[in-house]
C-alpha cells in the first residue's frame, strides 16, 4: 500500500516538475533561433517560431507539450531538426546508463571496503594510509583526473583506448574518472557509519556475550553502518546514470550529459525539459528503491 501511494504521487510531482522546467527555460534570456537571426530574414524567423508554436502564449505551449508528454512524445529538437527528443535520449541514454552503472559499482567496490577497513583499524598506521587515500579521492576532480589518465595510460603507456565507445576497454578510463570522487565520498560515509555503530550499546552487549569480532562486525555492525551509504546511493546513482558532461566531453562519449549542457546553452527547450523529466523520474524511482532497501536492512524502519 505504501509503495502504491508513492507511485501514484509520482504523477502529479512529475507534472509539477515539467511545468517549472518548461516555464524556466522559456523565461530565460535568449532563444533557440538567435544564431540564425543574423543570416535569416524576420519572415523566416517568424515562420520558424510558428512551426514550433513559439509564438503562442506560454500556457498554450505547455498545454500542447503536456498533451504530447501524456502520449510519451517529448517533442522535436529545435536545434537537431532531423531528430526528436525521444530519439536523442534513446541514442545517448544507453551510453550514460552503462557508464553511470559501472562507475557506481566501481565507487561502491572501492569506497565501502576502504571505509570499513579504516573504521576497524582505527588508530593503526594502515588506517591513516586509508584516510589519506580517501582524502585524495575526494580532492581530485574529474576535470583534472580525466586528462591525467588519458596522458599516462592512453598516450604514454598505450594500455587503454580513448575517444570511442566500442569495447569494454574503452570504458575503463571514463569509469575510473567518474567513480573516483564518489568512491571517496562513500568511503567517508562508510567509515563514519561504522565508527558510530561500533560505539553503540548493542555492540557492547554483543561483546559482553562473548561473540567473536567477525560475528560482531559482519552480522551486527555492517548492516547498520551501510545505511548512510544506502541513503546517498539513490541520488548518486541517478546523477551517474544521467551522465556526466565533464567525463563524456573529455572522452568524447555519445551520452546524454553533453546533450543536457548543449541544449541548455542553445535554448533547445524540448530537449532541456525532456532531460530534466528523465532525471527527475530516475531520482524519484531510485529514492523509492532506497526506501524499500532500508526496510529490509534495518528492521527498525517501518514503511507507513
Amino acid at each position: 500500500m505504501y509503495f502504491a501511494r508513492r507511485i501514484l504521487m509520482l504523477i502529479p510531482l512529475l507534472l509539477l516538475i515539467s511545468f517549472f522546467a518548461f516555464a524556466l527555460v522559456r523565461i530565460a534570456p535568449g532563444g533557440p533561433f538567435d544564431h540564425e537571426r543574423k543570416a535569416a530574414s524576420p519572415e523566416i524567423e517568424r515562420r520558424l517560431k510558428a512551426k514550433y508554436h513559439l509564438d503562442e502564449p506560454i500556457w498554450k505551449q505547455f498545454g500542447r507539450y503536456l498533451g504530447g508528454l501524456l502520449r510519451g512524445d517529448l517533442g522535436p529538437s529545435l536545434k537537431q531538426r532531423n531528430y526528436s527528443v525521444n530519439e536523442i535520449i534513446a541514442q545517448g541514454l544507453p551510453v550514460s546508463l552503462t557508464l553511470g552503472g559501472v562507475a557506481f559499482l566501481f565507487a561502491m567496490g572501492v569506497g565501502i571496503p576502504i571505509g570499513f577497513y579504516g573504521a576497524v583499524r582505527k588508530g593503526q598506521w594502515d588506517e591513516f594510509a586509508g584516510s589519506f587515500f580517501t582524502l585524495l579521492l575526494v580532492c581530485v576532480p574529474a576535470l583534472a583526473l580525466g586528462p591525467l589518465l588519458v596522458m599516462i595510460f592512453a598516450i604514454k603507456l598505450r594500455w587503454f583506448p580513448v575517444g570511442l565507445w566500442a569495447t569494454p576497454w574503452h570504458a575503463i578510463l571514463p569509469v575510473v574518472t567518474l567513480g573516483f570522487y564518489f568512491a571517496g565520498r562513500i568511503a567517508r560515509l562508510m567509515r563514519e557509519g561504522m565508527l558510530n555503530t561500533l560505539h553503540s550499546e548493542f555492540i557492547t552487549t554483543a561483546r559482553a556475550k562473548g561473540l567473536s569480532d567477525q560475528a560482531i562486525l559482519w552480522k551486527h555492525a555492517f548492516g547498520l553502518a551501510v545505511l548512510p551509504v544506502l541513503s546517498y546511493s539513490g541520488p548518486l546513482l541517478a546523477d551517474l546514470l544521467t551522465g556526466s558532461f565533464v567525463v563524456e566531453n573529455i572522452f568524447q562519449l555519445p551520452g546524454i550529459g553533453v546533450s543536457l549542457v548543449n541544449s541548455s546553452l542553445n535554448r533547445d527547450y524540448p530537449l532541456v525539459v525532456g532531460l530534466v523529466i528523465l532525471y527527475a523520474l530516475l531520482l524519484l524511482l531510485l529514492n523509492l528503491a532506497v526506501d524499500a532497501a532500508y526496510s529490509q536492512i534495518d528492521p527498525r524502519v517501518k514503511l507507513a
